[in-house]
């Protein structure tokens, strides 16, 4: 099937973004990612969630319509993936 709407670019993208972000300015610097430190608080996905939405608030606003906007709504939704797996996974037990 033709990728007309970039898909495989665009995966491919963002796991370039996302990867990016980790050697920046998300973790502190002994190297503990901010991120454990919200989700062992048990308030990740709440954190993911208000990221998601602030982002998308904020598209088209603060530098125009930004790309750069759209990759963090999908890396925090990536993030609260995992953050709602986890407590899935420990609601299990």
């Amino acid at each position: 099937a033709s990728d007309v709407y970039k898909r495989q670019n665009n995966i491919h993208e963002l796991f370039e973004y996302v990867e990016g972000t980790y050697s920046k300015h998300y973790s502190s610097a002994n190297g503990v990612q901010i991120m454990d430190l919200i989700s062992a608080s048990g308030l990740g996905l709440d954190f993911c969630l208000g990221n998601v939405l602030k982002y998308a608030s904020r598209y088209g606003k603060k530098d125009g319509a930004n790309r750069q906007d759209l990759m963090k709504i999908m890396h925090y939704t990536l993030l609260a993936i995992n953050e709602h797996d986890l407590k899935e996974s420990s609601n299990e037990t």
